[in-house]
């Protein structure tokens, strides 16, 4: 049975948050959500951590790592450059904004010959999402997955966030995926405001992918395509980015890809803004009050 591989996308710049939260701590103990984000793929059989990081907070990162996981699990960093494009691309001049999420999971191509999930750094995605994800990726299926979560529970009362909304088909395989920038509460339900100010209203219902994937390696040649492609289209821009759900979602609607979701049950929950800060800590809180968690994940 092959052991997967989990890829970390902690690159980000946090501009919404105004910091790094990569490393700030949640947890009783100085824990970040990459520690339980780990010690949860270690449970659910994962066998090792590619980080993409950038260069200029290797050393604080490395120190991070090294204090936790060490003797827990292999660690391997890829690092995600703003030059480090296709030979017939340049960065425009004024650039400093990271390629985004599909660009950051190219870095790791070298690194990883295994199936593998991609997280983000800062999510915190629940044990569940790690073990159905470990078992689609140990089953040998020629399929991508995807952890797919409840739009109403990934919403933050601080302000409007991006989620990519997911039309699934009836045995569970995705269709398609919008991707909306300004999605915020609305009572019970939810609402998204284009750069038109056109209003879409949401049901909370739907499901949305949280940057939790499943893949087999072969994807990178796919994601290699759909990054150029990007460049193409957007390489002035100062601001655009290459998402992963936007370049799955092409593979898709090309019949290039199959992709299963993989409803989770528990909440996912993570910190877009300052202000979500004390309210994840609170709910690690209470998962180690009710013994999700040890009090201290490494000794």
């Amino acid at each position: 049975m092959t052991t997967p591989t989990l890829l970390v996308l902690a690159a980000g710049m946090g501009s919404r948050y105004g910091g790094l939260k990569q490393m700030d701590p949640v947890g009783p103990n100085g824990e970040a959500i990459i520690d339980y984000s780990v010690y949860d793929a270690l449970r659910a059989s994962f066998g090792k951590v590619v980080f993409v990081i950038r260069k200029a907070m290797e050393k604080p990162f490395r120190q991070f790592v090294a204090a936790r996981f060490e003797g827990h699990i292999a660690v391997e960093y890829v690092f995600q450059e703003l030059d480090d494009l296709p030979t017939d691309f340049v960065a425009p001049a004024g650039r400093i904004k990271p390629w985004g999420t599909t660009h950051a999971t190219l870095m790791a191509a070298r690194a990883i010959h295994e199936p593998f999930a991609v997280i983000n750094a800062d999510d915190f995605y629940g044990a569940e999402a790690y073990r159905v994800l470990a078992r689609h990726l140990q089953s040998d299926s020629p399929d991508y997955a995807m952890a797919g979560f409840i739009l109403r529970e990934t919403l933050s009362s601080f302000g409007a966030v991006s989620r990519a909304v997911c039309r699934v088909s009836a045995d569970g395989y995705l269709q398609s995926i919008s991707e909306m920038k300004n999605v915020e509460p609305d009572g019970f339900h939810a609402r998204n405001i284009d750069a038109t100010g056109t209003i879409t209203l949401l049901s909370g219902n739907e499901l949305v992918s949280m940057n939790m994937w499943a893949f087999i390696p072969r994807v990178f040649e796919k994601l290699q395509e759909q990054f150029r492609r990007f460049l193409e289209l957007g390489n002035s821009s100062l601001q655009s980015e290459s998402y992963l759900p936007s370049a799955i979602d092409a593979l898709v609607s090309c019949g290039e890809a199959r992709v299963k979701v993989l409803r989770c049950g528990e909440a996912w929950f993570g910190v877009t803004y300052r202000e979500d800060h004390p309210c994840v800590a609170q709910r690690i809180s209470r998962l180690i009050q009710d013994g999700y968690y040890p009090k201290r994940l490494w000794s």
